[in-house]
């Protein structure tokens, strides 16, 4: 069964224009506020920082045609050096400022980026919305000029195993922001959006940082990310405001009995995984807005939104996508493979993305119902976590003999058999220093022997697991 996204988009780019960052993100007049961290930015200000970075940059070697990862954590430094190395016609990964040094070597140790852009100073904590940080551009020994023509290259799930390297073009990042400015009730020109997503990930990038740039919404970002800090970004400006996160800071601001009236607040939008029933009644009796909804992958962007709230769970496909459903998974058209490297057919053939995502389409109302991952990624408060490679990171763990690790209960859990005297502090001491903190286990069970099937197979199943569990003294 295949459907076609609706009509009334703009014509996606066969190729991005010179100077797509000056003309599409930058411009504008110079007097107006686009940013605001802990302060207003103004369009001339940003267009400051932008050459600031450009000089360092170019300074540490980075030329068009040339590679650069950015480890920084949201930040005014990070956007100024983002532009700055598109408008070089650099090729920009992106490291999420949370991996561990471990994961970040094995990143760059795939990669091959000729310059590494770092922070000056450790990012401030996790409840701060965003850091007071320079950028510091270093050269990196060995590194590779671009292979490919993909302005944008990110890790689809983590650095190490089984993670996907991506690769977006510039044309495919106008594409999609032509998608968001053509979408009735996303955040426009007069506009403002309060962003909660990461804008190291597709969501927050594309749909908060690049679409307001692009379109002309004020962007803040708050101080603290407790529902206390969202509630006063929103109420610090007068312009219809937009909220934009995952589904923990819709249950977050939910949970607020009696929030301040704000009736600059126009609706909340969330993505990156299934929204927990009754959340969007308690956002509606709270706020007295909808809770829309996104659908959307780091390959593609944005695929199908329900920005009403009344259509859930249901998403309408944004223009110019054809879907179809192929044994109840999700396929997308796409000419060519998002990934870079060796092609897996697995998830890209003959034309066709394979999301991994169970998936049902209406023919006759053209809606796309996501039912949830059909494979090991899962989503934990909206960032995304590969099972594989928690299994494999901790199988090589010097004290973990074999290991199956789970979601279950909205956690990650290992099931694993220890070598000789191995407790659970030193395994978790262990993947401290290899697995970024939203990726480790929350739960470790500790067991003789696990399970296995019939035929020899490792037992999977989180009912199987636990019982096995209940049925040792197990520490966790």
């Amino acid at each position: 069964m295949a459907l076609t996204g609706f009509p009334s988009s703009p014509p996606p780019h066969s190729e991005a224009p010179e100077g797509w960052v000056e003309h599409f993100l930058l411009a504008g007049p110079g007097q107006e506020v686009c940013l605001r961290f802990e302060k207003p930015v103004t369009r001339a200000d940003l267009r400051s920082l932008v050459a600031d970075q450009v000089t360092q940059l170019t300074a540490a070697g980075l030329a068009p045609g040339g590679t650069v990862a950015l480890r920084l954590p949201p930040s005014l430094g990070y956007v100024s050096t983002l532009l700055a190395a598109w408008q070089l016609g650099g090729q920009v990964c992106l490291l999420d400022h949370r991996l561990t040094e471990h994961e970040v070597a094995a990143a760059l140790d795939r990669l091959t980026p000729q310059v590494l852009v770092e922070a000056d100073r450790h990012p401030a904590s996790g409840l701060r919305g965003f850091s007071e940080i320079e950028p510091v551009a270093v050269p990196l020994p060995g590194g590779q000029p671009a292979r490919s023509p993909h302005a944008l290259v990110q890790l689809s799930s983590g650095s190490t195993g089984p993670s996907k390297v991506i690769g977006r073009t510039a044309a495919d990042l106008l594409r999609e922001l032509a998608c968001y400015r053509a979408l009735p009730g996303f955040p426009q020109a007069g506009s403002r959006t309060v962003l909660l997503s990461s804008v190291v990930h597709v969501l927050g990038l594309v749909g908060g940082l690049l679409h307001s740039l692009h379109s002309g919404v004020r962007l803040t970002v708050p101080e603290r990310m407790t529902a206390a800090g969202i509630l006063a970004a929103v109420a610090e400006d007068d312009l219809p405001t937009t909220v934009i996160g995952v589904p923990f800071h819709a249950e977050l601001l939910a949970g607020v009995r009696a929030p301040r009236p704000l009736p600059q607040l126009t609706r909340i939008i969330v993505a990156g995984e299934l929204t927990r029933p009754g959340v969007a009644a308690a956002i509606g009796e709270r706020y007295g807005v909808p809770l829309g909804t996104m659908y959307g992958m780091t390959e593609l962007g944005v695929i199908a939104t329900d920005l009403t709230g009344t259509r859930y769970p249901g998403t309408r496909p944004v223009p110019g996508l054809e879907l179809r459903t192929e044994g109840g998974e999700l396929h997308i058209r796409r000419a060519d493979s998002p990934y870079l490297g060796l092609t897996d057919p697995s998830r890209w053939s003959d034309g066709w993305l394979h999301t991994r995502d169970a998936a049902g389409l209406d023919r006759e109302t053209g809606l796309l119902t996501v039912l949830g991952r059909r494979d090991s990624q899962v989503s934990i408060g909206g960032l995304k976590v590969d099972l594989t490679e928690v299994e494999h990171t901790l199988t090589a763990l010097p004290e973990v003999r074999e290991a199956v690790v789970v979601f279950e209960s909205g956690a990650v859990a290992a099931y694993l058999v220890p070598a000789d005297g191995a407790g659970a502090e030193e395994i978790r001491a262990g993947l401290e220093h290899r697995l970024a903190g939203y990726k480790r286990p929350r739960r470790l069970s500790l067991l003789p022997v696990l399970p296995r099937t019939a035929t020899g197979k490792l037992l999977r199943d989180p009912a199987g697991l636990r019982a096995a569990a209940l049925a040792e003294p197990a520490e966790h």
